[in-house]
């Protein structure tokens, strides 16, 4: 068994199977999650929508903790779209209450594995006191040189597009250049993932086909994978079964299959 998982997974458990098989040298560098099914999976028990966003919580923690064993890269979780302003505003309240506890409760543990917090999206139209955690959680792992969380708030794949476009062109009408000389790593560079590799593989939870407006630039070559798993159920078990798929397929990124 691989060692970061001894004192967390049993021996001969279908945990420990299942992460015999993962060939560790072949391993996604950045993992991106739409964390879907929350809402379904409350209603299946008789239970309002928070409720499964509250069980959702221990998804969160297994994909953080399973990714920094796993040394990945990074992982970017899709907590809330621009179009999630829609929702009653008792579900808006209650998610931002939860990520803020989550925040607090989870850093000091984040800290300790050496991950790197940040958000991404238009963190500015968020609440002073959401904004407030995200700083201090942001600046006590600034340092940290593990895994890469990012956590996706208030956040649209069309708008960062435009406005990494918009940045991208300042920036060289500022330098003197034509925007006839606009190239794909310009806008790269002023995209909220700068600095993060490529998304090898993206996970959807639910078994919903489509990608919500997330990462659309980001995911042009990504290894799509759907598991019907609603969220609050996807556990360290469900990523190694995603990694596992990902590792059998051949990725071509435009070219023609090797003989």
């Amino acid at each position: 068994m691989h060692e970061n998982f001894a004192e967390v997974i049993k021996p001969n458990s279908a945990e420990a199977e299942l992460l015999g098989a993962i060939d560790f040298a072949h391993l996604p560098q950045h993992v991106a999650v739409i964390m879907d099914g929350n809402g379904r999976w409350a209603r299946q028990r008789g239970e309002r929508r928070i409720f499964g966003h509250r069980a959702g919580v221990e998804s969160v923690r297994a994909i953080v903790d399973t990714s920094a064993r796993l040394n990945l890269k990074a992982v970017t979780l899709y907590a809330f779209s621009t179009e999630n302003w829609k929702r009653p505003k008792l579900e808006i309240g209650a998610l931002m209450q939860m990520l803020k506890y989550y925040l607090r409760t989870e850093l000091d543990e984040i800290h300790r594995q050496s991950i790197k917090f940040q958000a991404i999206g238009k963190i500015e139209g968020l609440d002073k006191s959401v904004q407030k955690q995200i700083a201090v959680a942001t600046e006590k792992t600034a340092n940290n040189t593990g895994t890469i969380l990012s956590v996706a708030l208030n956040y649209g794949g069309r708008a960062e597009i435009v406005e990494a476009c918009k940045k991208a062109i300042e920036n060289l009408q500022q330098n003197g250049d034509s925007v006839a000389n606009l190239t794909e790593a310009d806008i790269e560079a002023n995209l909220y993932t700068r600095g993060l590799p490529e998304v090898d593989l993206m996970i959807r939870t639910s078994g919903e086909m489509r990608i919500s407006n997330f990462l659309l630039w980001q995911l042009a070559y990504s290894e799509i994978y759907v598991t019907e798993t609603l969220f609050p159920d996807f556990r360290r078990r469900e990523i190694f079964e995603a990694i596992l798929d990902f590792q059998k397929r051949e990725r071509r990124f435009g070219g023609i299959e090797k003989k």
